[in-house]
């Protein structure tokens, strides 16, 4: 990775219908369950918006509204940070399959150790929610 790179679209192919995939991933109260990075504990609603501890304190999030497009897009807003635009799609791949696809935007503070930081942990986080996807029901 260099210093130019401005964005990364991270993605996990998943063993699961994308209207599911779609359900679980929009559901700010089962972040905990998976985005670690988001959310290390449980959401709380305050209006409109959720609040999250995150590992770095706490954070305002919103969500785009429900869809039929697979469009999980949010806003982050941690405390003394500008708000972050963060795009997120479930895309249909075939029957029973579909890709998850987080884009990463470098913002103006990250250097390549960060960036390169927050694309590992958007991985791993991917592939803690393909895990619950893909799990048996319970």
């Amino acid at each position: 990775m260099n210093s130019n790179e401005l964005s990364r679209v991270i993605t996990q192919r998943v063993a699961c219908d994308w209207r599911a995939a779609y359900a679980l991933a929009a559901d700010p109260a089962r972040l905990p369950e998976w985005a670690s990075g988001l959310a290390d504990g449980a959401l709380a609603r305050e209006g409109e918006d959720w609040v999250a501890t995150t590992p770095g304190g706490r954070a305002v999030l919103r969500f785009a509204p429900a869809n039929e497009f697979g469009v999980l897009d949010h806003w982050v807003a941690p405390e003394g940070v500008p708000e972050v635009y963060v795009p997120f799609r479930v895309v249909g791949v075939a029957p029973g399959a579909c890709e998850l696809q987080f884009t990463l935007l470098r913002q103006p503070h990250m250097d390549d150790a960060a960036f390169a930081h927050d694309a590992e942990w958007i991985a791993r986080d991917l592939r803690a929610l393909r895990a619950l996807l893909e799990a048996p029901a319970r």
